[in-house]
């Protein structure tokens, strides 16, 4: 006998494997950069990145269904200063990756959340709620967990330069929400996304290392997996509500901590896994009362 299955019950649990596969693409991207950060500069990596998330890209605007007006705009500093936000971001993190284990450099990338809570009152004039700055102190506390002097992060080179990561991803989601509605979307993807691919285009005439045939490859499959992921994600809190998404955007760190045991070997510490914890926690329940899918977009 076939059960019959409402919406309301489809739409959730499509919207959950959606945002559960858009994770794990997130995940090979963070392992693939990984395997090559010792062998290329950041700035290339970040250019492939983006290069081949331009695709997704346009898609997502083609699909918002406004023709060749989606591509005008008003707002050009705006998506200037979106699109270095996270440039930065993105070389940050990829700097960063080759001093850090993998699961710890990812659950260092998801302080953007708490970052934004710090950095809102001051650059949005938002109201700061208890609970929200709460959360933010256990999940700094947590940072000092992971970061600690002698821990598997101990290199604070590569940790802080996760942290700036985290820092400019955080300026990236104030400048979308500066934007606000004066914007689509997808209008705010394909511009970052698009101004992204030229500026690190023109920094490959400063740092640029040839890649070799499977290097290429790596590069290539990262910008892809990327792309899948964001039209995941996407697809994901088009139909379904931030509220019951947002802890499923932190899956991604139970995949890392696989890859990075299976491929390099690396081991979580007791110490290191509490602070994972308390980020990751102080961060969801930050997430979960948010109403917009762009803060949990690390």
């Amino acid at each position: 006998m076939q059960i019959a299955t409402s919406p309301s019950t489809t739409l959730p649990l499509r919207s959950i494997a959606q945002m559960l596969a858009a994770m794990f693409c997130f995940a090979v991207v963070d392992a693939l950069a990984k395997s090559i950060t010792a062998h290329y500069p950041a700035n290339e990596i970040t250019f492939f990145r983006m290069l081949f998330g331009l695709g997704p890209a346009l898609l997502l605007a083609a699909r918002a269904g406004q023709g060749p007006q989606l591509l005008r705009t008003r707002h050009w500093r705006a998506h200037l200063e979106r699109a270095v936000a996270l440039m930065a971001s993105l070389a940050f993190f990829f700097a960063g990756l080759r001093y850090v284990p993998l699961s710890e450099a990812v659950a260092l990338a998801y302080t953007e959340t708490l970052f934004l809570i710090v950095l809102s009152p001051l650059l949005l004039k938002a109201a700061l709620r208890r609970r929200d700055l709460l959360a933010a102190v256990f999940g700094f506390m947590g940072i000092v967990l992971v970061v600690r002097p002698g821990g598997a992060s101990s290199n604070l080179t590569g940790a802080l330069l996760i942290l700036l990561s985290a820092v400019f991803g955080a300026l990236s989601v104030i400048q979308i929400k500066r934007i606000g509605t004066a914007e689509n979307a997808s209008l705010i993807v394909l511009y970052s996304t698009l101004i992204g691919t030229v500026v690190m285009g023109f920094s490959l005439l400063f740092a640029w290392r040839t890649p070799s045939l499977d290097h290429l490859g790596i590069l290539i499959l990262l910008g892809v997996a990327a792309g899948t992921g964001q039209l995941l994600m996407t697809s994901a809190f088009r139909h379904g509500e931030v509220g019951v998404l947002a802890p499923f955007n932190y899956t991604s760190i139970v995949w890392a901590t696989l890859f990075g045991y299976v491929l390099w070997g690396e081991s979580v510490g007791l110490l290191s896994l509490l602070g994972i914890i308390l980020i990751v926690g102080s961060s969801v329940a930050v997430a979960i009362r948010c109403k917009e899918p762009e803060a949990l977009n690390v």
